[in-house]
């Protein structure tokens, strides 16, 4: 297994922060582990080019450190559903450049940690949906549930998504994003019973902490 990709059941909901955790907790064993977010919106103009957050933190949490261009090749200014950026942009998002970024990624890396964009059924463009991607990169998938209001339904849905796209649930990540959810403890066992793939940690709401702080809180003996 060479690499993962890391899904969510919603836009917002911690998926950077947990694919920062992720890198932690890999190079915590000892693996070279490099972040990509192959898809972003929302990018701000620089001197050095279209720069996302998302993928910058991914680079700051990553050794061997990747060019930019490698982990972020899709990015689009207008923070709006990647396909219609795109359009907006006169482009279209295509596999090629996310395989090639993927490849030069994986030969010097042991772990590459592909972070989607927004939640799983997310179009990338007219001709292509997020589940396209990983089958072409064949990646196993990492859910990240926003644990709130609401996050039973969407967790057991995209679970059955991922599932009926062909694509295979590895194990799932809950992300305490509301700190004062009543119950939240009793929504992951409720979660834990109904899907089939792993727990691998719950992540506490964590608006100062670093990430290698968390990397203990993920068990990746399997990854």
């Amino acid at each position: 297994m060479k690499g993962l990709f890391v899904t969510g059941t919603d836009t917002g909901i911690g998926k950077t922060w947990s694919s920062c955790v992720l890198l932690a907790a890999l190079r915590a064993r000892g693996l070279r582990a490099a972040g990509m977010k192959p898809v972003a919106s929302g990018c701000r103009e620089t001197s050095a080019g279209l720069r996302n957050e998302d993928a910058e933190a991914l680079i700051a949490a990553s050794d061997p450190v990747p060019a930019y261009a490698d982990c972020n090749p899709h990015a689009f200014a207008a923070p709006i559903a990647p396909h219609l950026a795109a359009a907006m942009n006169g482009a279209e998002i295509t596999l090629a450049p996310v395989s090639n970024a993927y490849a030069r990624l994986a030969m010097t890396a042991d772990r590459v940690v592909v972070e989607g964009v927004g939640g799983w059924a997310v179009p990338l463009s007219d001709a292509l949906m997020q589940a396209d991607l990983v089958r072409t990169l064949d990646l196993p998938v990492i859910l990240v549930v926003g644990v709130r209001l609401g996050c039973l339904n969407h967790a057991l849905l995209s679970a059955r998504a991922i599932a009926a796209d062909g694509c295979r649930l590895a194990g799932w990540i809950a992300n305490r994003i509301d700190a004062q959810m009543p119950f939240a403890s009793a929504n992951i066992d409720a979660l834990h019973a109904r899907i089939a793939a792993p727990l691998l940690g719950v992540l506490e709401h964590a608006p100062s902490g670093t990430s290698a702080e968390f990397a203990h809180a993920l068990d990746l003996r399997a990854f």
